[in-house]
Order: C-alpha cells, then structure tokens, then sequence
C-alpha cells in the first residue's frame, strides 16, 4: 500500500550549472543517471536506527550541517525526522531527480520517502510504502536504492518463505507504483549490492545473507557454524537492459559494496569480502566478459576477522578506501594498478566503523560507526558517530564529530550529502511555493 502526501517526482527541467570551474561535491558511488551537485556540500544526511530508550527510540532520517562558511550549523545536527519505531533502517538512496530520497528497513520491509528539495535542511517524509513483501512477490530487506530513469532499482537480503538469503532486485516507478521483480539466478540467489555500468550496459550484483543472520547478535552467530554457511559467495553480471544475468562469479567470502571505475577506459569494479578481508577486482576481458580476481589483503592474517564493510573509489579510480569493523580502521590504497593495490595510509576512526563516503573532488571523506543493531560492539566499545576528515591525497585529518549516542539520534548507518544552491536551481512538476519563488527569479 502506498500512501502519498505530497506532490508527484516527475522532473521537467535540467541541471542549472552554477559555473564550468566548479568542484564536484558528490559522493563518487552515486548513479550515474543522477545530477550531481557542484561546489561545497551544505548537508550530510545520515539513516540512523533507533535505540529503545534513547531519544524518542526511533528510527530516523538526521541532517548535518557540512558547510564550513556557515558556522552556525558547521559540525552539528541541523535537523531529524522520525520514521515511527524501529525497522532495522539501513540504506537509502536518491531520486534520478534527486529531489527524494528513499529508505528502507531490513526488518520488516517497510519503504519511505522523504521530500529533499522543498527545505534541504528539513527532509520531510512525503510517501511511506509497506508493501514491499507483497508487490515483489516475497523478497525482503530492501537494501540499495540505486536510481534509474523514471525509476528505482532495489536489491534485496531475503525472502519472506525462508528468511535465507535467496532474493530479488525490485523495481518501482518514482511515484512508488511497483513495476517488477527480478529473483537472482540459481546458484546465485543471494543478493546484496547492485551497481549499473550503462556505457558497458552492464549491471552488477553482489551477496551478503538472509534475514535469519543478520537480525541474530553477531557473536551468536558468529560461533554457529551452520549460520556462517549462509553467506554469499557470488557476483552475477547482468545485461542491465534486457534484465537478464549473463554470468555468473565466484568471490568467496560476502562480496558486499560494488564500486564501478569512474574513468571512460577503465571496464572494471572492485568490491570487498566481508568474512576473508580482500580487495577483488572484477575485470572486463578482451572477449566481452568478466573475470573476478582476489588483488589484495586488507589487513594481516593474525588480525582476521576485520570484517571489509565498506568501500569507497576516488573520481580519478586512483584511491580506494576500505573500512574494517572490527578494528575502527579506514585502510587507503592506491589503485592505479588494480591488479596491484598498495597500501598508501591506514586512518584508526573509532572502535567500530561502517560507511564510508569519499568527495568527488577528493577533499573529504565521511565516516559512520553502525553496521546492524545486532552487530555492533557492546558496552564502551559501542561507539556512535559521523565523522568528517580531510584528505589531501596523503593523510586523513579530522574536520568533526557529531556524537550521535550523546545527541539520543541512535545508531548512524548511511550518508548523503545535500546542498541548498542545486535545488534553488531545479523545475519541479507541482512545485512547492519555495521552489516556484525560485523559478521565476530571473
């Protein structure tokens, strides 16, 4: 069921550029089929989870001031907006308009999105869709929310039979209508990330594991053998505009976050293994497919299991940043070889850390702390935080820290970055009057 509130997604204008010199402030894992936002980043969004009695113990959708010039909101919580109880929040991802954004919950399947362009500081949830089980036919845990034209591509963790971790990629039209359900192909049902590479019309997917995991505490599971058999160990390549999986890849060890190269000439992605800590190279051969190659360790045997959660790749396919949960670490390498990363500086963030969300200009990297309710580390170890470094191409040094156990927002999972000047500068259909005031100035 769907329940709008406001106005319909539909963009009837283009990007307004604000200059041809401008740096890019975007994240660099963002789709492709989306406008990106120029100069300083005004806002960092982050999806957190709740926590029962802390703050109103709600999940949430929680705005943080980026913009150094405006040091009355620099560093700190500018705003938050409750969903009601707690879902498992995760991921969320933007509009091919960017005028929305989507998020969803791991436990019970629940869809909402929040309206970004009427006030970019105020996010205001606009539509809530709860019925993701029932139109998917049985696929659960909506994870990435990867925009398309007209459309919103969504993976999922599980399924609703079994709660393994057999699932479906779902599609929706930006109005929240459900169009289709693509359940991944046999022998590669788990599922996880998906990225498209449309100049290859190439469509990747990952895996990671069912619902049954990932709501049990991590040192249960840990310690069940038959629960650390339930991981994926698969990449599948699809033919994005047929729909259809074309090949399937071996990549042992919960391949997690795809990253495709950002250079016109480079055809290929990286992703990390959560349970053996590699960097994995997946590599497009002179005969048209794919070969997924393990190039690196992250990190020493003894230290295992560091547990590689997240991975982010520079503008330039020269730096990738991986985060490791286990040891609160964010290790940089350099990648201008692929097939040879070289560690180049290891950053310690925190006792934990998840998200990580690189610039596209390079100059600053985001960090958050939580990876599941369940998962994360207990007692004084349960840090909670986003975290703001500079990056000069050699070092991390720290910009901020919002302590989100300390302001009683929860637990923080993942960024975005907004900015007031790009939504000044877009023509929505049935625009809210702060947006049609903008359009007819000349």
């Amino acid at each position: 069921m769907i329940r709008a509130f406001a106005f319909r997604s539909s963009i009837v204008g283009a990007l307004v550029l604000c200059g041809t010199a401008a740096a890019y402030a975007d994240e660099t894992c963002m789709s492709p089929y989306m406008p990106k936002i120029t100069g300083q980043e005004d806002y960092v969004y982050v999806s957190t989870l709740g926590i029962d009695g802390i703050g109103d113990g709600s999940d949430k959708l929680v705005t943080v001031g980026a913009n150094p010039a405006d040091k009355a909101t620099y560093g700190k919580v500018v705003s938050s907006v409750s969903v009601g109880g707690r879902h498992e929040t995760h991921h969320a991802g933007f509009s091919d308009d960017r005028r929305f954004l989507w998020a969803g919950g791991l436990d019970d399947s629940m869809i909402w999105v929040f309206d970004l362009a009427a006030d970019p500081a105020h996010p205001k949830i606009v539509r809530t869709i709860d019925s993701f089980v029932k139109d998917s036919g049985g696929a659960v845990g909506p994870h990435t929310f990867f925009a398309l034209p007209g459309r919103m591509l969504i993976s999922g963790l599980s399924n609703a039979k079994d709660d393994s971790g057999k699932t479906a990629l779902v599609e929706y039209n930006n109005d929240g209508k459900y169009i289709q359900t693509l359940w991944l192909p046999e022998k590669a049902e788990y599922g996880y990330d998906v990225r498209v590479q449309p100049r290859l019309n190439r469509m990747l997917t990952s895996s990671f594991t069912g619902r049954k995991n990932y709501l049990m505490d991590f040192g249960t599971m840990f310690a069940d053998a038959e629960a650390m058999k339930r991981f994926g160990n698969t990449m599948v390549m699809w033919d994005f505009h047929a729909r259809k999986p074309i090949q399937t890849l071996d990549v042992p060890g919960a391949p997690l976050e795809i990253r495709w190269a950002l250079q016109p000439r480079h055809n290929y992605a990286f992703t990390a293994t959560a349970l053996t800590s590699k960097i994995w190279l997946i590599e497009q051969k002179d005969d048209g497919t794919f070969a997924a190659s393990a190039v690196g360790d992250i990190g020493e045997a003894k230290q295992q299991p560091l547990l590689a959660v997240d991975v982010s790749l520079s503008a330039d396919d020269r730096f990738l940043f991986v985060d490791t949960f286990m040891d609160g670490t964010c290790r940089v390498y350099d990648v201008s070889d692929p097939h040879h990363p070289k560690l180049a500086h290891t950053q310690k963030i925190g006792s934990q850390v998840n998200m990580v969300s690189e610039t596209w200009d390079g100059n600053r990297v985001y960090f958050t702390s939580s990876l599941l309710a369940n998962w994360d580390k207990k007692g004084k170890d349960d840090e909670q935080f986003l975290k703001a470094y500079g990056w000069d191409g050699k070092r991390l040094t720290p910009l901020f820290t919002v302590d989100f156990a300390k302001e009683k927002l929860g637990r923080p999972h993942i960024m975005h970055f907004g900015q007031e000047r790009f939504y000044k500068n877009q023509i929505y259909a049935a625009s809210s009057p702060r947006l049609a005031q903008a359009e007819r100035q000349p």
